[in-house]
């Protein structure tokens, strides 16, 4: 496997530290190319996800280690960004919760645990499974993805080999072939950097073809902090012409962005 391969460099050991830095990110350099290599697969999963999501289902993310925790992370930001209702998208990991912080070992080995993860939030026809594997071969994700084909649940996967397990089994396979890890087999360097800016891509098309976008502002993000309530004040401002004592009354009590503007065409302000 690429993954697997033996890193272009060696005696890493020995290297000054601005060499092991350069090096690094000269490995770095190569993951956007290989992202936009595999764009016209990206669109066919996006465009998958959509459908689904429009029709009334849900998004589920399934990886163990590494890529089990990027999706977390990509899930938990949709709703404090675009506003979308806790469980549209959903991470699961091997081994549970526990596992995003320590890795429990083995938890990747287990074939159906990952249809028994999925079957805890009564997945459906109507949903979509995203499989997360650098391999492209965790049992896990391979067991979970098997058993959704059976089920007739749509699925996509996002692997950094070519002809994986894990890509056989998917519906809408994206490939992200990104060479060996600057540290032999490491692949939450390259794999995992390839994956995250995938799951991006992903997650924000997704949202601007859902609606939660508009024009380039994330006008339903919720107002979390007082960093937000900054940023959407700003935006009701821009919007409206209003000055930021304003756009800020009116903001906090629409409650989002695109409410008070929403509201501040409704009204004399």
């Amino acid at each position: 496997m690429t993954t697997e391969s033996e890193s272009l460099y060696h005696d890493l050991d020995r290297m000054p530290t601005r060499t092991i830095l350069d090096n690094i990110n000269q490995e770095d350099s190569k993951v956007p190319h290989a992202v936009a290599l595999a764009i016209p697969a990206i669109e066919k999963l996006v465009e998958a996800i959509t459908d689904r999501l429009l029709a009334g289902g849900r998004l589920f993310y399934i990886g163990a280690g590494t890529s089990g925790r990027l999706g977390i992370v990509d899930a938990s930001e949709c709703p404090p960004t675009y506003g979308v209702p806790q469980g549209l998208v959903i991470g699961l990991i091997a081994g549970g919760d526990g596992a995003i912080r320590q890795a429990v070992e083995f938890a990747e080995d287990n074939t159906v645990q990952g249809w028994r993860d999925l079957s805890g939030f009564n997945i459906s026809a109507k949903d979509f499974v995203i499989g997360i594997a650098a391999s492209g071969r965790t049992p896990y994700v391979i067991g979970a993805l098997k058993k959704c084909r059976e089920n007739h649940i749509a699925t996509g996967c996002i692997v950094c080999n070519e002809g994986s397990p894990v890509a056989a089994n998917s519906d809408y396979p994206v490939e992200v072939i990104v060479g060996p890890e600057f540290v032999t087999g490491s692949t939450r360097m390259k794999a995992g950097t390839a994956q995250k800016l995938v799951l991006n891509m992903v997650s924000t098309s997704v949202m601007i073809k859902v609606g939660r976008v508009e024009g380039n502002r994330m006008v339903n993000m919720q107002l979390s902090n007082d960093k937000l309530i900054e940023r959407g004040t700003r935006m009701v401002a821009t919007a409206t012409g209003l000055d930021d004592a304003r756009a800020k009354k009116l903001l906090l009590e629409a409650g989002s962005v695109k409410a008070a503007i929403d509201e501040y065409n409704k009204t004399d302000w």
